[in-house]
């Protein structure tokens, strides 16, 4: 469809208190928490300049300038690395975001939930669609990152879109569930969604990830949303609400996703990227066999 407004902008929700990691969050943003060598930031940033995004949109809070501070030149490091000769980490500095890519924020005053804090960013995005990216779901494609395929899907359809995949039914009061019907084409359109049903309520075991495509009507439906579960404004609810006007897709992404606001997730991406550096890999690998032979 070539009429379709394009896909320029991504809101970042970054607000949250990671509250999972203290005591090491208490301090440090837990979006800045790092797999390998960039913090969880980064890679989610880079995932939506790779599907063509122009505008970064954070919506943070007073105590996470290190986000922001991580994205703002810093010509005195690179200056020392120029010096030291080091012109490939120089260049990694130097290209954390991409010139063309503006980086914006607005603050987040009270944690009022996932849905508040994309209205937070009404003013920002305007009357465009946009995207909507959570870091702590670390997503790692082989090809083309989630967003691009989302992206794709939204220039075929003209529908918004949310990454989904399969978990098992015993854990859908942790997300947030979709149930589906396929069209002729293949597509899943979504015909329900529902903020973490106990198992014997959910519609599927299609559970929401953190990949969100969405039109610019979902701030008037933000706008007039109530508390849901757990008392906060759920997305969930002002998607549910969407349904009755507009189509939205489920798209199964192509790739593996790590749940890095736990801990469990966050060491297993750890690992996994790890291994995927050439420097690392032996290393690592000759230190897991060493590991199985401890006691205990």
């Amino acid at each position: 469809m070539t009429d379709l407004l394009p896909i320029r902008k991504a809101v970042f929700p970054v607000a949250g208190l990671g509250t999972r990691f203290l005591p090491a969050t208490k301090s440090i943003p837990k979006e800045m928490l790092p797999i390998v060598d960039k913090p969880l930031i980064q890679y989610a940033v880079d995932e939506a300049v790779e599907a063509g995004i122009d505008t970064i949109i954070f919506v943070t809070s007073h105590k996470k300038g290190a986000i922001l501070d991580h994205f703002d030149p810093d010509a005195e490091l690179e200056s020392l690395l120029e010096a030291k000769g080091d012109d490939e980490l120089r260049s990694r500095i130097h290209n954390i975001i991409p010139a063309h890519v503006s980086t914006q924020y607005v603050i987040q005053e009270k944690a009022l939930g996932l849905g508040h804090a994309v209205w937070c960013a009404k003013k920002l995005v305007g009357n465009e669609p946009f995207a909507v990216l959570l870091a702590d779901d670390l997503i790692r494609s082989r090809e083309s990152g989630c967003l691009k395929q989302m992206v794709a899907e939204y220039h075929a359809t003209g529908a918004g879109c949310i990454g989904v995949e399969e978990i098992p039914i015993s854990m859908t009061d942790c997300y947030g569930i979709v149930s589906v019907e396929k069209d002729a084409t293949g597509r899943n359109y979504i015909r329900q969604i529902v903020e973490k049903p106990k198992p014997e309520q959910a519609p599927s075991n299609l559970g929401v990830v953190g990949r969100y495509i969405l039109p610019a009507e979902i701030f008037a439906l933000l706008e007039s949303a109530r508390a849901g579960v757990g008392g906060e404004i759920q997305l969930t609810d002002a998607i549910s609400r969407l349904l009755e006007s507009k189509p939205m897709l489920a798209h199964a992404f192509e790739g593996v996703r790590y749940d890095c606001g736990s801990r469990k997730g966050f060491i297993r991406a750890t690992v996994d990227y790890a291994l995927e550096h050439e420097d690392l890999r032996e290393d690592l690998l000759s230190y897991f066999e060493t590991v199985k032979t401890l006691p205990g």
